[in-house]
């Protein structure tokens, strides 16, 4: 009798591990399957897991709860992997979406500096800087975006006055301006450094950034370019002063003697103002230059003694003190030394054009 009992239990033992494997056999596929899928909550309603289900009311009345605990148990593990993976996805939508890769990406092959070059323009911004540095000059940046009362009413132009015309440029529904000239930093250069002139010392500043007009745009004209504005006040500054720093300027930046002159003009904020030119350092007397156009000169600036009432409205008085202001094209220095003749090149991105400045 106990031989036959001992039987009768080998076989329940078997027929269970029998049952124990088919969902053993069940949880390793949905696993591997669930790994594929984009959509991982699918999973939970895999036919192969109803399948397990259904086959609960064909097992033998004693194994039936341990059948279904073991089905449950599979469904609760993959439940717990869905969660963490919806958990998982949560984090990584978040992400940074203008960075250049997520967490999940391999770092990309990265363009070798050394194939890169920096703009004409940023170069020469740099050269200009350095000469003016080395001539006692502070370098400042200008802004890019500005009001009315720096753009216009600081620099002595009249509300209304026709004047204003000149700087055709563009304005925001809110009022702001893109400022059409660098002059804009006067009044704020001036105002916050007019302690220097009562310790005996002269403000000297020059400020560069990009400028921007209302233009139709050709060879020699752009809506957006680069200026230098260069600031001079103190005790007994003249316009001989003027005429000294900027030709020793331009023969520095230009590395040869180059002979200037100034033309009358006329700018509400400097009074006398002038045309700065300086002679064609492409061409000699009778040479037909497509530079200059055969006239020898070419016109560089503008520039004049600043104003009293500019002076006035920073707050220093114009009976004891005087001084110059300029104004002018980075892209038209850059055009001349590299004999450039398009100065939409600069904006246009070509590489063909940017990498002959590598």
């Amino acid at each position: 009798m106990a031989i036959v009992a001992s039987g009768i239990s080998l076989a329940f033992d078997i027929e269970l591990r029998v049952i124990m494997d088919d969902v053993q056999s069940v949880r390793q596929h949905l696993l591997d399957k669930l790994k594929s899928l984009e959509e991982k909550k699918t999973i939970l309603r895999a036919p192969e897991l109803r399948d397990l289900y259904n086959k609960v009311k064909d097992q033998p009345e004693d194994k039936r709860a341990e059948f279904g605990q073991a089905i449950n148990n599979l469904k609760k593990e993959l439940e717990d992997l869905v969660g963490q993976s919806s958990d998982s996805n949560s984090v990584l939508s978040d992400i940074d979406v203008t960075a250049p890769m997520d967490i999940n990406s391999p770092i990309p092959q990265l363009i070798p500096t050394e194939n890169g070059t920096t703009h004409p323009i940023t170069q020469e911004t740099e050269k200009i800087a350095e000469i003016f540095y080395r001539m006692g000059f502070e370098v400042s940046e200008s802004r890019e975006i500005d009001d009315d009362y720096h753009m216009f009413t600081s620099l002595n132009f009249p509300e209304n006055h026709p004047a204003r015309d000149d700087y055709d440029t563009f304005i925001t529904e809110e009022g702001l301006i893109a400022p059409a000239h660098t002059s804009t930093m006067q009044n704020r250069i001036i105002s916050a450094r007019k302690h220097l002139l009562e310790e005996g010392e002269n403000i000297a500043v020059l400020a560069m950034d990009r400028v921007f007009r209302n233009e139709d745009l050709d060879a020699r004209h752009e809506h957006t370019f680069t200026q230098h504005e260069g600031i001079l006040v103190g005790k007994d500054i003249t316009v001989g002063n003027l005429v000294a720093t900027l030709k020793l300027f331009f023969t520095t930046y230009y590395e040869e003697d180059i002979e200037v002159k100034i033309t009358p003009f006329y700018f509400p904020f400097t009074e006398p103002s002038f045309e700065f030119s300086l002679s064609c350092p492409f061409c000699s007397d009778g040479e037909d230059c497509r530079v200059c156009s055969g006239e020898r000169w070419i016109e560089m600036l503008g520039c004049g003694m600043i104003h009293p009432n500019v002076l006035r409205m920073a707050g220093v008085d114009p009976i004891k003190y005087s001084g110059f202001a300029w104004g002018g094209g980075v892209e038209r220095l850059v055009m001349i030394k590299h004999n450039i003749e398009d100065i939409r090149h600069f904006n246009s991105g070509k590489l063909k054009f940017l990498r002959q400045f590598k």
